[in-house]
């Protein structure tokens, strides 16, 4: 257990850190996949939108929950799967 102040303060900081970067990965898997069930029932107006979506939640995790090259290529591909539709 922690005794000094800065860190029993570290310990609330990734604790708060770790919750929000769980929930911002878990809503990105979300609206990926909700673009990718989209794409595939050949909505083209639904997948537009749920394309639209998952470029958002993916960019603002960009730089702060994963890379970004990684998150430009996750982007890509989903562009690519919508166009390819």
């Amino acid at each position: 257990m922690a005794n000094h102040k800065s860190s029993k303060k570290r310990i609330l900081v990734t604790a708060k850190k770790n919750a929000i970067n769980t929930a911002r990965r878990s809503s990105v898997k979300t609206a990926t996949k909700k673009a990718l069930v989209a794409i595939e029932s050949g909505d083209k107006a639904a997948a537009t939108s749920a394309l639209r979506n998952a470029e958002s939640k993916i960019m603002k995790a960009a730089g702060k929950t994963m890379p970004k090259k990684r998150a430009s290529r996750k982007v890509s591909r989903l562009a690519k799967k919508a166009a390819a539709k």
